[in-house]
């Protein structure tokens, strides 16, 4: 079926769909911290292991997987991601140990690392110029509203079914994920240009994609050191119930989808002054929640504030690189999408593994410090990259453009 016959909204839609099988399964750990930590009889840092090995596998998944299924039929590839996604929440299903259950946790980071590639690249082709921004937070959609109600219904069930039940519905949702893609993305999607490894140098000798990089890693993975505990800290220091974290975790996801949606809006345009903006706004929200940490009703209302930004910056950060990518090295634009999905993922094991080093010490309340320090490097290295833009007049070409 030709590609124009399918209304972008469908082809979004079914995007969407996926992402929400995924996103509920990079956070869903997140509510299931206390389960694992009790089933497996590991500590708590041990635990938000499941959090950044997540991370991990998706930063290695994404660039070396674009790479190797570069000229693969697109749909193909889509469905052959679903499939491996399944198969890895079917082994964390099964886990015996804690080991498997973190094998299985990569195996379904592999495929979410290359479909978050695609996906975004998808998104942004089958819309116009001026609303690809918006295109990808459509799509990005998918993982906010995973953490609205795949994450809490997640956690749902698993305080009453067991940790086991939260990772069968995760397969449930692969497979309406699986369906979805096979009957609303069309067959002949265009391909990118090929590329190789060396394209990976390309991108990494820009000095602008570069710094673009860091930014998304210290930006986006700042909300981590607190998000990866956000259970432990709802319930040791703020004094909320298990039941009373499941809800929470839905107004978290609302605000979540709020600020996704609104960021895609504020960077259509320029999309680096709006990112700047938007870390100056989470690190407020971060030194908020330090300062109510310990505060039932105010710690909640922070909380929800650092949801409100948390992902804000995402569709403004994804959009900015393809831009850069299509200035400075338009052979390698799928590559460059791949590697600020990796970036993305390394900002979350370095938040989330300065976290858990801070939980291992015994200072649960102050990670939001370290969320703030990568925001300040992550607003210096941006204003860096603003200077350096400003000096290239054929930039002003590609604002124009987009």
């Amino acid at each position: 079926m030709p590609s124009r016959t399918i209304s972008s909204n469908w082809i979004l839609l079914s995007l969407a769909i996926s992402a929400f099988a995924i996103g509920s399964t990079e956070f869903i750990s997140v509510g299931l911290l206390p389960l694992l930590t009790r089933s497996f009889g590991i500590s708590l840092s041990q635990g938000g292991l499941t959090v950044s090995l997540y991370a991990a596998g998706i930063t290695v998944g994404a660039p070396v997987l674009a790479l190797l299924t570069n000229r693969w039929n697109r749909k193909h590839l889509l469905l052959a991601i679903m499939v491996t996604f399944l198969i890895g929440n079917l082994l964390a299903v099964t886990a015996p140990t804690f080991g498997i259950l973190l094998t299985g946790r990569i195996i379904a980071a592999l495929a979410h690392g290359i479909f978050m590639a695609i996906a975004s690249l998808i998104a942004a082709d089958v819309v116009a110029p001026q609303k690809r921004a918006s295109a990808i937070a459509v799509m990005f959609t998918g993982l906010t509203l995973a953490t609205v109600t795949g994450v809490p219904l997640g956690t749902f069930i698993g305080e009453h079914l067991g940790w086991r039940a939260s990772f069968l519905f995760l397969i449930l949702l692969g497979l309406v994920g699986l369906i979805t893609n096979a009957l609303l993305v069309p067959r002949n999607l265009p391909l990118p240009r090929p590329t190789s490894v060396k394209g990976i140098c390309r991108i990494l000798k820009q000095p602008q994609l570069l710094l673009i990089l860091i930014i998304t890693a210290l930006g986006y993975g700042a909300t981590f050191p607190v998000y990866t505990y956000l259970t432990p800290i709802l319930n040791q220091q703020m004094g909320w119930s298990t039941s009373a974290i499941v809800v929470i975790l839905v107004f978290y996801g609302i605000a979540v989808a709020i600020g996704n949606t609104l960021g895609g809006r504020f960077a259509n345009r320029r999309p680096l002054p709006a990112i700047i903006k938007m870390f100056v706004g989470l690190a407020l929200a971060l030194l908020l929640v330090r300062l109510t940490i310990n505060l039932q009703v105010w710690g909640l209302l922070a909380v929800v504030v650092m949801g409100l930004f948390a992902f804000m910056n995402v569709p403004g950060l994804q959009l900015y690189i393809v831009q850069l990518a299509e200035t400075y090295t338009p052979n390698e634009v799928s590559l460059a999408s791949a590697l600020n999905i990796s970036a993305f993922n390394v900002g979350i094991m370095l938040g989330s593994g300065l976290g858990g080093q801070a939980v291992a010490q015994g200072q649960l309340t102050n990670t939001p410090w370290l969320g703030i320090g990568m925001l300040i490097f992550g607003i210096g290295v941006a204003a860096g990259l603003q200077r350096l833009e400003n000096r290239q007049p054929q930039r002003n070409i590609v604002k124009e453009h987009h």
